[in-house]
């Protein structure tokens, strides 16, 4: 808790007034990373809390994003993440924080300049276009052993995924003068039977 705490009441070193963030930074791969997170943060403790009763996961959720804020503090620095961005994921994480340590909550409430009641706060909404990667690591096996990964759009089609995996390096060696008898794509991992 001591690391949510520096991260939430620690301010930022501003970036030098005249090294103002080009536009194309107002959503680049720092600030679109930290918002993403957010997303899926607000997506996990929303469903633990409200239906399975994992506090557990819940609060590794909220240290996962902690941890994020605390790796991305070069690129705040930098001022690659817009102040705004910062300030709402900071709020967002004193409020799914209260409902596990609410006094400590409160205390942050406060620290961020919030004027209203914490508990009367409503919930971060979370929004699913926001939530979503643009880019899934697929793991690549052969014969059920793993040889290799490749990296794709999460709505890239099943054949263009199997034929990367096919054109994969490292999965090459594996196949390179065998017969393949299966390609398989779950959806999550590409499997190649080879004889």
């Amino acid at each position: 808790m001591g690391r949510l705490y520096r991260v939430i009441t620690e301010p930022p070193s501003l970036p030098v007034p005249d090294a103002a963030p080009p536009a194309e930074n107002r959503r680049g791969p720092a600030a679109r990373r930290l918002q993403r997170e957010l997303h899926q943060t607000i997506k996990k403790i929303s469903d633990d809390f409200q239906s399975r009763w994992h506090f557990n996961t819940s609060i590794a959720a909220l240290m996962q994003l902690t941890n994020l804020l605390a790796e991305l503090s070069d690129d705040i620095a930098a001022g690659k993440i817009p102040p705004e961005d910062l300030a709402e994921s900071k709020r967002n994480l004193v409020l799914l924080l209260a409902p596990f340590a609410p006094y400590l909550a409160s205390e942050l409430w406060e620290t961020l300049g919030e004027t209203g009641e914490l508990l009367k706060a409503p919930w971060p909404k979370f929004v699913p276009e926001l939530a979503k990667e643009e880019e899934i690591e697929v793991p690549v096996q052969v014969n059920g052993k793993l040889r290799g990964k490749v990296v794709v759009a999460p709505d890239t089609p099943e054949s263009e995924v199997v034929e990367k995996a096919l054109a994969e390096e490292k999965v090459q060696k594996f196949i390179a003068g065998k017969e393949i008898v299966k390609k398989i794509y779950t959806g999550k991992l590409v499997n190649i039977v080879v004889r």
